[in-house]
């Protein structure tokens, strides 16, 4: 299976360095853009979205360290320190401020290329898994807004979809009719009171059948509703 191209951001300010970095990441595949400072890297995460950041910590003006929240304020990708700084004080401080990985010069470039694939392939993980809502036997993606139920895929309206989000959301709190109607109808009035109740009546009839999941919806008499996983 082929790897899906990933786009990386080298941030050094030794421009010989960031060349042979550049010509060795692209041969593997990569997509890489360069930075010789934090402020030209800024500039480029404004305009395109990196799946890795390997920034190098000795810099002058704003070194890696201090740049770091600034760095992470504007991705959520991995950030990879590579330093010449073997001191462990150092080391500890990096992975104190939330770096992914601190790697020390001089370093294989092989490795550094497994490195950043870990790193990369987990937070695509974490991302996944942030999309979904999961209660067995019931998940909910909520990118594709698809419901499945002991891995059917159920076909929600979308009133219903945005009713079961909203109390899967809040697993195990009761949530009034009030507030699902303000949620749902941005009101709260009888009417909303028992387009609600309709609507949970359906869902509940289209989680019939599936073991685990036929009582998820539980009624709080005369208040509202509660999920229960």
């Amino acid at each position: 299976m082929t790897e899906p191209i990933y786009h990386i951001l080298l941030v050094d300010d030794d421009t010989e360095v960031l060349e042979l970095n550049r010509r060795f990441f692209q041969q593997k595949g990569f997509e890489v853009s360069m930075a010789k400072d934090p402020e030209q890297a800024f500039r480029i995460l404004e305009k395109e979205k990196v799946h890795c950041i390997v920034l190098d910590v000795m810099m002058p003006g704003m070194d890696g360290f201090e740049a770091f929240d600034s760095f992470r304020k504007r991705t959520e990708a991995p950030i990879l320190f590579l330093t010449a700084r073997t001191d462990e004080q150092d080391r500890i401080r990096g992975l104190l401020l939330g770096a992914d990985d601190y790697i020390t010069k001089p370093y294989s470039l092989e490795e550094l290329s497994l490195r950043i694939l870990i790193n990369i392939r987990k937070s695509l993980r974490q991302e996944k898994n942030e999309n979904l809502l999961e209660f067995p036997p019931l998940s909910i993606d909520l990118v594709s807004h698809k419901v499945f139920c002991s891995g059917q895929e159920l076909f929600l309206s979308n009133r219903e979809y945005e009713f079961l989000v909203l109390l899967v959301s809040h697993a195990g709190r009761e949530l009034s009719f009030e507030t699902i109607g303000e949620e749902l109808f941005h009101s709260a009035t009888a009417s909303d009171r028992k387009n609600i109740m309709v609507t949970a009546s359906r869902l509940r009839k289209k989680l019939e059948g599936n073991v685990g999941a036929e009582k998820m919806i539980e009624t709080v008499w005369g208040k509202g509703y509660i999920f229960r996983a």
